[in-house]
């Protein structure tokens, strides 16, 4: 490779630049995340240009394989501009890139089949996510097979710890792997069934601790009407056995109001209408040949069996709009068939290119210079996967751009005419994926276990039956390429460079304003906000891009600088007006799911965004709307929901904070409960470790329910400072008064023999000074300010000791560990794409706006 040329950042990023018509956040974006690069960072692709070029090489050599190939040029076409159809990451990462072994598939599930409660089955499952984390896949798993809370075990433990442990095991396991700069992604889920749901339901509530998975909940039918009708319902264990060892009846009602309150709450847990699910599945007529549907991947849009994957693609939607925002605007029917005929195509393709990637992940593995014992199981994993792979040659073909083309056809997003007529594209979308999916089985084969007689009766193979006789027909002789096609993905960053709407969804806002520094005595300069340090900040307009395309097509000015009035206006004129993520009808938002969702084999990642003033009712009407409505699941996202710390709130809490409510109408939940106002003589403590200069120090995080309450901070291993074995990260602060009547803070830990061991005086043992700004830091805590305030407070600080600023860095990262996912870091900017768009994930600061990570 010493001869392949390679481009600076700089040179990358300006020709980028050039390629995306000057928009700055998908250049930055695609160099970042998608160019191509070495190990060493290296970058081999100038543009996206080069990448499609890549892309289409690559696609083509394997369309030579089959009869009437598709040249590269053709797709290139297909490709270039990110104007038809895009890839999503993993391929457009992965395709012809010899520099990393990695899988093109964004999406896994993983289970045990028979007994998968058996620490052996529990302990691979852990191991297995981890290794296809490592390779760029999202991963997925069921625990309805792990016994409930106290039922009997046979080992030394005698009784069963329950699901939520084990959430923990894997939570914690997902938030250790990161491949470049993508941190892994998780999808824990349970059914409705299992007597330990409500602990599974209550985990990230109550347990503040299953930070690294998305949880869902798969529900049945039966319960789904007897949470409605208020009726029991019963629970049992195993969740399938007509003969279970546990059994209870609980209330639905009651049940299925915790899910809605805590999903009003925190955004989760998720809901999966499992029966929908199972009951529209075609894989699924295939179950006793594997591939029975057992979870879903981290997003919740691929239902899978155990060690399918699949790799997405979109087509943009925009693109088939001729005379877009004007009133001679028509969909081109003819072209989109063409193009999702050659989607599929493609996508058969990628299904070959992953097989390839697969034998080399494998040939890696076989050649590590590892013993064999440890080898086998990641070994084995793969071959289950290559396996699964080639039986049912999985696809994903999705959209994305649907808000963008709703508008682009003068219609309003949420409108019954805008869902009939996004209901008609999603229905030629699938007879042509299908139609190009039998097509391929007569040139290339079916998929092998292919039977026209096991999908007699699924309604979705009904539904293309009753549209297209014909292509049924043919089906029935021909049989079909891939075993099920179709998904709606969140297409995150991949839209950024569409320059679109995201997937199924509306626009977020079409216009908005944002903030860069300024020099007040630069010429031309217009000061609009100055911050409480003294910065100076300039306003600017930022358009959603297709909004500006409406402006212009409207002749409206779009250099202009327009006051908040004006802009106001303009949106009351255009298509985007009442459409956006947080105006939306949201019962007609859900029902379109619905609608949509019947042309669609696979599932739709949609979220149901909500203003933070609406009540729990609602919740619970839009969940029972989206069952009703044939989604196949749903997930609803209440503005500032997962901002401040999660505490559980008592009867009296909850009558007390309603009846302040009219006072501070703005004050967050957590601030208006209860504050312990006298230190707990013991408090549960969690040992934070970080660097001061060249110096190890220790950070102890005392905590009053699961929340940080104080911050101890010394030196560690040192003859004044803190003996402390590395093997300790948890143990208990205990305050004891001397007879004087002096404080003083203990700090007690057990060994690994049960044996408690006791530091005395932590006080004692720091500088003064750090002292002074850990009591600080500690009174703020007490009164429940929210961590992400803590932490900006802390940052804040103005100190002149570079030692002292080195620890006060070392304390924001213990203290970022309690943040909840979610919560924005207002005032902060995104280094990368400047906006002021960082979310806390994990610890990290993670960007919406271009997906940069900034940890520590």
């Amino acid at each position: 490779m010493e001869n392949v040329k390679t481009y600076s950042y700089d040179e990358a990023s300006k020709a980028s630049l050039n390629y995306f018509a000057g928009d700055e956040l998908a250049a930055r974006v695609w160099v970042n995340k998608y160019a191509m690069k070495d190990s060493y960072g290296n970058i081999y692709e100038q543009s996206p240009e080069d990448m499609h070029h890549r892309l289409a090489n690559e696609i083509a050599r394997i369309e030579k394989k089959y009869p009437n190939p598709m040249s590269a040029e053709e797709i290139f076409q297909l490709l270039d501009h990110f104007r038809y159809i895009i890839p999503a990451g993993s391929p457009m990462t992965g395709i012809g890139n010899n520099f990393q072994v990695a899988s093109l598939s964004n999406c896994f599930v993983i289970g045990i089949d028979g007994d998968g409660d058996s620490y052996g089955a529990i302990m691979r499952l852990d191991e297995e996510q981890v290794q296809l984390m490592k390779r760029r896949g999202g991963v997925g798993h069921d625990l309805s097979q792990i016994r409930p809370k106290g039922t009997p075990v046979n080992n030394s433990a005698l009784t069963s710890t329950g699901l939520v442990p084990f959430m923990e095991r894997y939570s914690n396991s997902t938030r250790e792997v990161a491949q470049d700069g993508r941190r892994g992604a998780l999808m824990l889920s349970v059914s409705i069934k299992h007597p330990d749901s409500e602990a599974f339901i209550d985990a990230k509530m109550t347990e503040g601790k299953v930070t690294g998975a998305n949880v869902s909940v798969k529900i049945d039918d039966e319960f789904m009407e007897a949470a409605v009708a208020d009726k029991p319902y019963t629970q049992r264990f195993p969740i399938d056995s007509s003969n279970p060892l546990v059994e209870k009846k609980i209330s639905a009602k009651k049940l299925w109001s915790k899910i809605v309150h805590n999903a009003w709450k925190s955004a989760e847990p998720g809901v999966l209408f499992w029966d929908t699910i199972i009951r529209e599945s075609i894989p699924d007529c295939y179950a006793d040949l594997g591939f029975r549907t057992v979870s879903t991947n981290p997003c919740g849009e691929i239902p899978l069996c155990p060690y399918d994957s699949c790799r997405l693609l979109s087509v943009n939607l925009y693109s088939y709009v001729e005379n877009p925002f004007t009133k001679e605007a028509k969909f081109n029917f003819e072209l989109f068939r063409s193009h999702v005929a050659k989607a599929q195509r493609i996508m058969d393709d990628i299904v070959d290119l992953e097989l390839e990637k697969v034998d080399l992940i494998m040939s890696k593995i076989a050649n590590d210079p590892q013993d064999d014992d440890i080898k086998h199981a990641e070994y084995h994993l793969w071959e289950k996967i290559k396996n699964k792979s080639s039986l049912g040659r999985r696809t994903g073909v999705g959209i994305t751009a649907e808000g963008d083309m709703i508008a682009a056809m003068n219609l309003r997003y949420g409108t019954q005419e805008a869902t009939d007529f996004s209901v008609d594209v999603h229905r030629t979308l699938a007879l042509a994926a299908y139609r190009s999916s039998v097509e391929m089985a007569k040139e290339r084969g079916a998929f092998e276990i292919f039977s026209a007689e096991r999908e007699a009766n699924n309604p979705f193979i009904l539904r293309i039956k009753d549209a297209d006789p014909q292509l049924y027909e043919d089906m029935k002789k021909y049989g079909r390429r891939n075993i099920a096609c179709l998904t709606i993905a969140p297409t995150g960053t991949t839209s950024l460079m569409t320059q679109t709407t995201s997937g199924i969804e509306p626009v977020f806002m079409p216009v908005y304003k944002r903030r860069r520094k300024v020099n007040p005595n630069d010429t031309g300069v217009h000061v609009d906000f100055v911050d409480e340090v003294g910065d100076s900040f300039e306003e600017y307009i930022v358009y959603h891009k297709k909004f500006l395309e409406w402006m212009r097509v409207n002749n409206i000015d779009t250099e202009k600088r327009y006051s908040q009035e004006e802009i106001d206006a303009l949106v009351a004129r255009s298509p985007y007006y009442k459409a956006t993520a947080n105006d939306v009808d949201w019962l007609m938002k859900v029902r379109m799911q619905g609608a949509i969702q019947k042309w669609v084999d696979h599932s739709i990642s949609v979220t149901v965004n909500l203003p933070n003033d609406v009540d729990e009712a609602l919740v619970n009407k839009l969940y029972v709307e989206a069952w009703r409505s044939g989604c196949k699941g749903c997930t609803i996202y209440r503005d500032g929901s997962r901002s401040g710390v999660m505490i559980a709130v008592s009867k009296a809490d909850k009558k007390e904070a309603k009846k302040d409510k009219e006072t501070t109408p703005k004050m967050p939940v957590n601030l208006i409960q209860n504050v312990v106002e006298v230190r707990p003589k013991e408090l549960e403590c969690d040992v934070v470790r970080f660097q001061n200069n060249k110096e190890k120090w220790v950070a102890f995080v005392g905590l009053l329910d699961g929340y940080p309450y104080e911050i101890f901070t010394g030196l560690q291993d040192d003859e004044e400072g803190i003996a402390l074995p590395k093997t300790v990260t948890k143990g208990k602060i205990i305050k004891q008064i001397e007879p004087d009547g002096k404080r003083r803070y203990d700090f007690q830990f057990e060994n690994k023999r049960g044996y408690k061991t006791t530091v005395e005086g932590l006080s004692e043992k720091f500088n003064p000074e750090y002292w002074n700004y850990a009591k600080l830091i500690s009174g703020v805590l007490r009164y429940r300010m929210p961590i992400d305030h803590v932490i900006k407070l802390v940052s804040s600080l103005q100190l002149k000791d570079e030692s002292i600023n080195t620890w006060k860095n070392g304390v924001e990262r213990a203290l970022k560990k309690y943040v909840t996912d979610g919560t924005e870091a207002k005032g902060q900017v995104c280094p990368v794409c400047g906006h002021e768009t960082l979310v806390y994930q994990e610890g990290c600061l993670i960007c919406k706006n271009c997906g940069a990570s900034r940890c520590g």
